[in-house]
């Protein structure tokens, strides 16, 4: 008796290994993906929003360095590359900002959420609808709408949109609140 629950608990513990080896391959088409070891990406979730921005918009590349991704993107440190387009950028303008009221729900590190279904135009979690600024449609490719973790930011330069994070990519794009369910 002894031995047989002894070899169900080596092969439970196999099991479990063999499982968390094999989720760390979901990492998409971001190096990087399955951890933060290269600064940024795999569960890391930034403590705060970016600051607002004191530059020029940016332009080209956001690779910043080996096997960092072409989006913007948090590194461990808390820096968010890409976020300097500064307030004046036209493609941010929104007539009515806020149209369908402010996200009533958590913003932030302290709760995160996970998505629920959906795609870049208008996706779900936690009952909240939002949607994918379509400038940022490029940046968002591998995300797996329905269950990436993903927490919400103010974005601090422009009025009506917010920063949907994905913690398992370690990229953001910009976002608008659709509304609730």
């Amino acid at each position: 008796m002894r031995n047989r629950l002894s070899l169900v608990i080596a092969a439970s513990m196999c099991s479990l290994v063999a499982i968390n080896a094999g989720a760390g391959q979901r990492g998409g088409g971001h190096p990087g993906g399955g951890g933060a070891s290269r600064g940024f990406g795999g569960g890391f979730v930034p403590s705060h929003g970016p600051s607002p921005s004191r530059g020029e918009p940016h332009r080209g590349s956001f690779v910043d360095g080996p096997g960092h991704p072409d989006a913007p993107h948090v590194h461990t440190d808390g820096r968010w590359v890409g976020h300097d387009m500064g307030r004046s950028d036209a493609r941010f303008h929104l007539d009515h900002p806020f149209e369908h009221g402010r996200f009533p729900g958590v913003i932030g590190r302290d709760d995160g959420y996970h998505l629920a279904g959906g795609d870049r135009s208008r996706f779900l979690f936690g009952g909240f609808y939002f949607g994918i600024a379509p400038f940022d449609y490029p940046y968002v490719g591998d995300w797996l709408w329905d269950s990436d973790p993903i927490v919400i930011y103010d974005d601090p330069d422009h009025d009506g949109w917010y920063l949907g994070y994905n913690s398992r990519l370690g990229t953001y794009a910009h976002v608008q609140y659709l509304g609730g369910m």
